[in-house]
C-alpha cells in the first residue's frame, strides 16, 4: 500500500483559507451574509466534483461536493463528510475581535467552530483531485448552515444523505482535553411549560385568583426531580417568567424552558412520557406542554465504535496517538448515528473557546488532523 499523502506543506493554504472563512461572517439567521458564504464556499468547491446547493428561503443554502471514485468497486457506498458553515457570531464582531495569530495559535470569531475545519475538508479534497488519488468508495461533503440553531432546515438533507452512506465523518472540533475524538454525545430536549391561572386583586380578592407563578413552582420542582445523574440524564429549567409589573395582582400566566440531556434513547422515551402526563397542581390552573427533543443521542453503537478503530489505527501510521470520548453537547452526528449508521465525531480542528471571544484553534494540531482525514477518505 502507497504511503499516506500529507498536507504538511500546505499550512499557509489553510491559515489563507480559514482566514477567507472567518471574514466572511455567516451568523446562522442572517440568509443574506450566510448565501454570500455559500457563494465563496461553491467557487471553491466546484473544480473538485459536482457541487449541488439546496435553495433554503429560511436561512442560508445548504452545500453538496460529491467526488466520484471511478476505481471504486461500482457498489461502494460514499462516505459522508459533514460539516456547518453558519457560526453563533452577530454580524460585525469582525470589528472589535478581527482574526489574529499569535505563534501556533489563530483566534478569530467561527474559526474552531468550524471555519477551520472546512478549511481542512477544502484542502484534503483538493488533494484528493489534484493528485488523482485513487478512492476506495465516493466522497460527499455536506455543508450546511443551520447547524448552531438545531438543524431544522437541514436535517432531513442530512439524513437523506446519511441513507445512502457507507459511514459519517464529522468534522466538528475534538474534544478539548486531549483532543479526543467522539463516539458519544448526548441527545437534546428543549421543552416549554405554558401556564394559564386566573388574576385577581391581591389585597381585597386574593382567594379568586389562581397563581400561575405558584403552579410554575411546583411544575419547575416536578420537572427537576427527572433529572438522573447515574444515567447522566440533565433536566435544568434554564428560563422562567410570569406575572406583571404590578405587585398587586395574582398573576394569570407564567412559562418556563427547560433543557434535557440523555445519553440514551430509552431515558428519551422516559422523559417523553413524562412530558407528556404533566399535569397542573392548583384547581383551575391550566398547563401546555411544547418542544421535545431535537437531536437524538448520539450512542456509541458498535459500527462507530470499528470506524473509531480504524481511524486510531490509521493515526498510529501518522504517529498520533488517538483517544476518544463522549460529550454533552450535541452535533449533526446524532441524527446519523441514530439511524444506526457508522458515524465518528470531533475529526475537525484542535483548539478551545467555542462560541466564547477567546476562541481558537491549534494550528499545527491543525494541521496534523488535515493529514488525518485525508488518510480517512483515502484509506477507509
Amino acid at each position: 500500500m502507497p504511503p499516506l499523502p500529507s498536507l504538511a506543506n500546505q499550512r499557509d493554504e489553510l491559515l489563507a483559507l480559514a482566514r477567507t472563512l472567518v471574514e466572511c461572517e455567516s451568523p446562522s439567521r442572517d440568509k443574506v451574509r450566510c448565501d454570500a458564504l455559500a457563494d465563496l464556499l461553491g467557487s471553491l468547491l466546484a473544480p473538485l466534483g459536482k457541487l449541488e446547493r439546496f435553495a433554503n428561503p429560511l436561512g442560508g443554502d445548504h452545500l453538496c461536493l460529491r467526488l466520484p471514485a471511478p476505481h471504486a468497486p461500482t457498489d461502494a457506498r460514499p462516505a459522508l463528510l459533514l460539516c456547518h458553515y453558519d457560526t453563533v457570531w452577530p454580524a460585525g464582531i469582525l470589528t472589535t475581535r478581527p482574526l489574529r495569530i499569535e505563534g501556533d495559535t489563530v483566534f478569530g470569531p467561527g474559526i474552531y467552530d468550524m471555519k477551520a475545519s472546512i478549511a481542512m475538508a477544502i484542502l484534503a479534497l483538493r488533494a484528493v483531485h489534484n493528485l488523482e488519488l485513487q478512492l476506495p468508495r465516493p466522497i460527499h461533503l455536506l455543508i450546511t448552515s443551520d447547524e448552531e440553531i438545531g438543524s431544522l432546515t437541514s436535517r432531513d438533507l442530512i439524513e437523506a444523505e446519511a441513507r445512502q452512506a457507507a459511514h459519517v465523518l464529522v468534522l466538528e472540533p475534538p474534544i478539548e482535553e486531549g483532543h479526543l475524538l467522539k463516539t458519544a454525545r448526548k441527545g437534546v430536549g428543549i421543552y416549554t411549560l405554558s401556564i394559564s391561572g386566573r388574576a385577581a386583586h391581591a389585597g381585597v380578592e386574593p382567594e379568586k385568583g389562581i397563581n400561575a407563578l405558584i403552579e410554575l413552582a411546583h411544575q419547575m420542582l416536578a420537572i427537576s426531580s427527572l433529572a438522573d445523574p447515574s444515567q447522566g440524564t440533565s433536566v435544568s429549567v434554564s428560563y422562567g417568567t410570569g406575572g406583571s409589573n404590578s405587585f398587586n395582582i395574582i398573576p394569570d400566566s407564567a412559562n418556563c424552558v427547560v433543557d434535557v440531556r440523555v445519553w440514551s434513547a430509552s431515558e428519551a422515551a422516559r422523559l417523553e412520557a413524562a412530558f407528556a402526563n404533566v399535569q397542573p397542581v392548583l384547581p383551575g390552573a391550566t398547563l401546555s406542554v411544547g418542544g421535545g427533543f431535537n437531536r437524538p443521542p448520539m450512542e456509541a453503537i458498535p459500527a462507530s465504535r470499528e470506524l473509531c478503530a480504524r481511524a486510531q489505527a490509521l493515526g498510529s501510521e501518522l504517529g498520533l496517538s488517538l483517544g476518544a470520548g463522549a460529550t454533552g453537547g450535541a452535533s449533526d452526528g446524532n441524527f446519523t448515528a441514530a439511524m444506526g449508521i457508522a458515524t465518528l465525531d470531533g475529526l475537525g480542528a484542535p483548539g478551545l473557546g467555542a462560541h466564547a471571544l477567546h476562541e481558537q484553534i491549534d494550528l499545527p494540531a491543525t494541521m496534523v488532523r488535515a493529514d488525518l482525514l485525508l488518510a480517512l477518505i483515502s484509506r477507509i
